[in-house]
């Protein structure tokens, strides 16, 4: 399976509101629920209650299928018997895992071991 590093470093926030969330960013992550708003972006709304920075994150390449069964979870599980914690995000078509920046490298070093393909974003060979 392939995975892309996505560019930039990126903040876990939750906040009082959406006032301030500026949905012009290009990777942009709302959750809403009646106990809290969070959102995953490249930015820190000036209104953030709560802040955890310093997250790299991974897009799973392609388009899965809701039948795929067990994909994030073999990821998952490959990181924290390396003793990695991940966040993660899922989308319509596909998912995002976020690992702190500081064990970023020892992770994709972990995948590629795994046999996952790493690539840079815009890098179609």
């Amino acid at each position: 399976m392939e995975l892309q590093k996505i560019k930039g470093d990126f903040s876990i926030c939750k906040v009082a509101s959406m006032e301030q969330v500026d949905f012009s960013r290009e990777l942009l992550f709302v959750a809403k629920t009646p106990d809290e708003i969070s959102i995953v972006s490249d930015y820190i709304p000036q209104n953030s209650i709560a802040v955890e920075s310093g997250w790299k994150a991974l897009k799973i390449s392609g388009i899965l299928d809701f039948g795929m069964i067990g994909v994030v979870a073999k990821i998952s599980n490959i990181l924290a018997d390396a003793g990695i914690s991940i966040f993660v995000v899922s989308t319509y078509n596909t998912d995002y895992i976020l690992l702190k920046a500081e064990n970023f490298d020892k992770g994709l070093q972990v995948l590629v071991h795994e046999g996952y393909t790493i690539k840079e974003k815009g890098d179609n060979s």
